[in-house]
């Protein structure tokens, strides 16, 4: 997108300051916190198809409580694509969610909260659900999809997350993920759960998917993994457990 980088100095100091004159907003109850959303946009005073050659850059912050208050339902989409290799899917751009409205509304007029996005090519391999990557338990594996094309968000989250099911003796497994491997390892028994990851979704567990006419559900209530990851990453933030990976920074 020939956007430039912004110097650590201006980011990462001026987030401090910014948090530090809004720190009342922090909420203080479990689950909530104090989201955070840099923004940049081009701001030359020209419309035109090209490299903008001004960019303004701000820091929003929002109070937030959980993002899903009750564990979800996807829809796996067949008929429409979020991203392309070759394309931006793997970045927090404002194109990314733009195609992402007409599937969504269409899934949530079936009952279902989200879709489950499937490769552009094939419509076979798992990408990401609408606003979080994905992770599945299957027997003492966690899977999820690899970020080779450049076609799933390279979540911080994600990747905080799977460092966290490594320490608790899980096999991490970053690879393609086809949707006929988890409809069958669903049948047999082998897939215990399903659940995504994201900066405002945290741990969001996932009970129902459906596939065609294969519906899978779970009852989140007996699930270990996910709630053990959650209390993992829930304890380190909020100072209660040590943060052995050094993810904490003091504002």
């Amino acid at each position: 997108m020939q956007m430039p980088a912004v110097p650590e100095e201006i980011f990462i100091d001026g987030l401090k300051q910014l948090i530090h004159l809004d720190q009342a907003w922090i909420p203080q109850k479990e689950d909530h916190s104090l989201y955070i959303r840099p923004v940049m946009f081009a701001s030359d005073e020209v419309i035109g198809v090209k490299p903008s050659e001004t960019y303004k850059f701000l820091i929003m912050l929002s109070p937030t409580g959980p993002y899903f208050a009750a564990p979800m339902r996807l829809y796996v989409e067949e008929k429409y694509v979020r991203a392309v290799p070759g394309g931006i899917g793997f970045a927090k751009a404002a194109g990314n969610y733009g195609a992402v409205m007409l599937p969504t509304a269409e899934a949530k007029r079936k009952g279902y909260d989200q879709v489950l996005w499937m490769d552009a090519l094939e419509h076979k391999y798992v990408q990401e659900a609408g606003t979080m990557n994905v992770i599945f338990i299957v027997g003492n594996k966690a899977i999820t999809p690899d970020l080779n094309e450049g076609t799933i968000l390279a979540g911080v989250t994600r990747d905080s997350v799977l460092t966290v099911l490594k320490e608790l003796g899980l096999t991490v497994e970053e690879r393609p993920v086809s949707i006929d491997e988890l409809t069958e390892a669903y049948k047999a028994g082998q897939l215990l759960e399903a659940f995504g990851t994201g900066t405002a979704a945290t741990i969001a567990p996932i009970k129902e998917l459906c596939y065609r006419d294969v519906v899978m559900q779970w009852d989140t209530s007996t699930w270990k993994t996910a709630p053990a990851v959650k209390k993992i990453l829930d304890d380190i933030r909020a100072g209660r457990a040590e943060d052995k990976w050094g993810w904490m920074v003091k504002a």
